[in-house]
């Protein structure tokens, strides 16, 4: 790999242009080639630009029988990822793909078999783990910090889905649903923290505010906006993901804890605060009642960290990442979050669609072959 990396970006959206925006300010890397369909976005992506003259392309298949690049990052709409994957799959170019890797278990699994001795990584975008104060209290619960870990609690409260080119995320078939589309990051992030692969899913959720008013062509969008999701483990751990969409009024919108039988950890966004708790005297019977509330024994800081040269819209994380990505380009090292990784969180959004739909949990061995899940 040269000292400067050579990137094509298939899709400048929103999300293309962050990781543009990421790219540039990272340093040793440059975008040599952009594709996307829409001119607009492409025209959005070049106002961007400082000193770097990519060449653009209206189809991501030119871009890749164009020979300018070295690594590709994808970030066009959920529904295009696996036909931008199956075209890409067959270079011999590394890939960080956006999140979520598919809408459907057919694509995904479809994806792996192609995947399979393929020497350049692909590495599946799921940032969440690297915001600061999230790798702080990650490391710490697998230093021991709080003992053994029982359980796992992600709250986000928010603002409703943003608008997109046509509003193609209004609609289950374009996106995976919500929490396929949302939530996969938790998901991802649940199973990195507890260290095991979810056995069931048990979820309540539906549309009860946002987009109810709007038609595309006749069509009301059915995407949900609020939602409970349980997950369950082989040890006896859990996890619960509780998400509401119509929740822009909040101060810390995003609320991760990892309970543990001697402590909690708390990781709160956008504050950057990171809660440590050890439990007094635990165990010990003459103890037990002591009144919780009181703060004693938890220590509070705030995380950050200074090499990060653009804060972007994910604290960072998504600048930590692409360092990550290029020091394994450089490096051969293996992809971080490898297909089957983001293949197993897409299957834990779509079991809880399914849970949702049905009312009843569902196996993860119902939808995901033996050796995935």
């Amino acid at each position: 790999m040269n000292d400067k990396i050579r990137y094509g970006l298939i899709g400048c959206g929103s999300m293309g242009r962050e990781h543009l925006l990421n790219l540039h300010a990272m340093g040793g890397a440059e975008v040599t080639a952009i594709a996307d369909p829409y001119a607009p976005s492409r025209d959005a992506a070049a106002r961007l630009l400082d000193g770097w003259q990519p060449q653009m392309f209206e189809h991501h298949a030119d871009l890749l029988q164009s020979g300018l690049c070295d690594a590709l990052v994808i970030a066009s709409p959920n529904h295009t990822h696996a036909a931008v994957l199956r075209d890409a799959l067959t270079t011999d170019l590394p890939i960080l793909v956006e999140k979520p890797l598919v809408t459907t278990l057919a694509d995904g699994l479809d994806l792996l078999a192609r995947a399979q001795g393929r020497r350049a990584i692909t590495w599946v975008a799921q940032e969440y783990r690297y915001m600061p104060p999230v790798a702080e209290m990650i490391r710490l619960a697998h230093a021991g910090e709080v003992g053994r870990l029982h359980q796992v609690g992600i709250r986000e409260h928010r603002e409703p889905f943003y608008p997109k080119v046509g509003d193609w995320n209004r609609f289950s078939v374009n996106t995976g649903g919500t929490l396929v589309e949302k939530c996969c990051h938790y998901f991802n992030l649940m199973e990195l923290i507890l260290g095991e692969r979810a056995l069931r899913v048990f979820a309540s959720g539906g549309q009860r505010v946002n987009h109810l008013d709007e038609r595309y062509g006749g069509r009301t969008p059915d995407i949900l906006d609020s939602a409970f999701v349980v997950v369950e483990y082989p040890s006896g751990a859990r996890a619960m993901l509780d998400l509401c969409m119509f929740a822009e009024n909040t101060v810390d919108n995003e609320h991760i804890t990892v309970m543990g039988d001697e402590g909690k950890l708390e990781s709160l966004l956008p504050s950057l605060t990171l809660r440590v708790g050890r439990r007094a005297d635990w165990g010990k019977r003459e103890v037990w009642g002591q009144a919780s509330g009181t703060g004693r024994g938890v220590s509070v800081r705030r995380v950050w960290d200074t090499n990060i040269r653009y804060a972007g819209q994910h604290f960072g994380a998504s600048y930590i990442e692409h360092q990550k990505f290029a020091q394994a380009l450089r490096n051969g090292a293996p992809a971080e979050i490898p297909l089957d990784e983001g293949l197993r969180a897409v299957a834990v959004g779509l079991a809880a669609h399914r849970s949702i739909d049905t009312g009843l949990p569902v196996l993860l061995a119902d939808l995901l072959p033996e050796g995935l899940r």
